[in-house]
């Protein structure tokens, strides 16, 4: 991971916390880590936390510092991960929905996309959810589907983020596959 640039999208699940030991795990490794976050992430984990642990600023805003903030995001990065990627981001992913900088750096960004889901297992199995991750699959969008196991909500179910390690090593498999060797 040494050298390696990369954007970690983080949206408003309560999944969010563990992206923390994701940022730092790539940071660990040597990867340049940028976050960028939703509003409603930021009520779930500040944006000082990810900053600390990027040693970043973190983006939020479509209207923030730079001329074209999604466009220098994606120049800038060989891989982008969103983590969690809750049912709201993968419809709007699955429909090139761009109404706040993570939605429109997704359809900028030209290197590979990966997409950790998280949710409750109820909104996991709908249909409309499905027929979205069949979408994004299609679209070239790589996933790192949710695990079974307890949920915030207190139910137990498929719906939990891939454990940080997990997505870490997708993602490093992904990078060398692309043969984007720094």
């Amino acid at each position: 991971m040494n050298g390696r640039r990369l954007v970690i999208g983080v949206t408003g699940g309560i999944a969010a916390y563990k992206t923390a030991g994701l940022v730092s795990r790539l940071v660990q490794a040597g990867a340049e880590v940028s976050v960028v976050m939703t509003e409603a992430a930021t009520r779930l984990v500040g944006p000082k936390t990810f900053e600390a642990l990027s040693g970043r600023p973190v983006r939020t805003d479509t209207w923030g510092p730079g001329a074209h903030p999604h466009i220098e995001l994606a120049e800038a990065a060989e891989l982008l991960c969103v983590a969690p990627a809750t049912a709201n981001l993968l419809a709007k992913a699955a429909c090139g929905m761009a109404d706040d900088l993570l939605s429109t750096l997704l359809l900028s960004f030209h290197g590979p996309i990966l997409l950790a889901p998280a949710m409750n297992h109820h909104m996991w199995t709908k249909p409309a959810v499905k027929r979205n991750v069949e979408q994004l699959r299609a679209d070239g969008f790589l996933l790192v589907d949710p695990e079974e196991g307890y949920l915030s909500c207190g139910a137990v179910g498929i719906g939990r983020m891939a454990p940080p390690e997990k997505i870490f090593q997708v993602i490093a498999a992904t990078l060398e596959e692309e043969g984007n060797s720094p």
